[in-house]
């Protein structure tokens, strides 16, 4: 909590960009009309530049970068990944594997071993927003088979459509 100058009590609130929609809602509406949103956009360009930093933090001011990950598995890092905690997480991974197998400096091979193959699917990209199957069921007034099979590519292209329309529409990011 923060106290403004004229003695206004404010909350900070921080969250999934679940929670901007949620303050969204009809029955938010007390909260969220007085909420301002923030959003913290995704790194972009800045991933790369963001990878040297948390590298950096980790090891001493004289210590080359190149001497621990090659630029290729930077790379992989950089355009497979777009959350600190993934690359904080994949990071950790990659070297304690190369560590293993006594491997220096971590190449991309071995980046390449540690991602989750199916990190980009749909249910991921939905629970790094915040979204689960029980959410998407409460926001699309749907049964939990048939979220599941929406968010697997294994319901009719047009109620595909439909439901992908609906959570587009309501702010959810697909």
């Amino acid at each position: 909590m923060v106290r403004s100058g004229g003695g206004t009590l404010s909350v900070v609130l921080a969250g999934h960009p679940k929670l901007k929609n949620d303050l969204a809602r009809p029955s938010m509406e007390e909260i969220g009309a007085r909420a301002t949103v923030f959003p913290l956009e995704p790194f972009g360009p800045e991933r790369r530049k963001y990878i040297h930093w948390l590298i950096g933090q980790a090891v001493g001011p004289k210590v080359k970068i190149d001497a621990l990950i090659t630029d290729e598995a930077l790379t992989l890092l950089s355009d497979r990944l777009t959350t600190p905690l993934q690359f904080e997480q994949y990071l950790t991974r990659a070297f304690e594997e190369a560590y293993k197998i006594g491997q220096k400096p971590v190449a991309a091979e071995i980046v390449e071993g540690v991602l989750v193959a199916d990190i980009d699917a749909l249910d991921a990209r939905l629970m790094r927003n915040g979204y689960n199957v029980k959410s998407l069921c409460d926001l699309l007034n749907s049964k939990p088979r048939e979220i599941t099979a929406f968010i697997h590519g294994q319901l009719p292209p047009e109620r595909t459509q439909q439901l992908s329309s609906q959570l587009l529409a309501v702010g959810v990011p697909l």
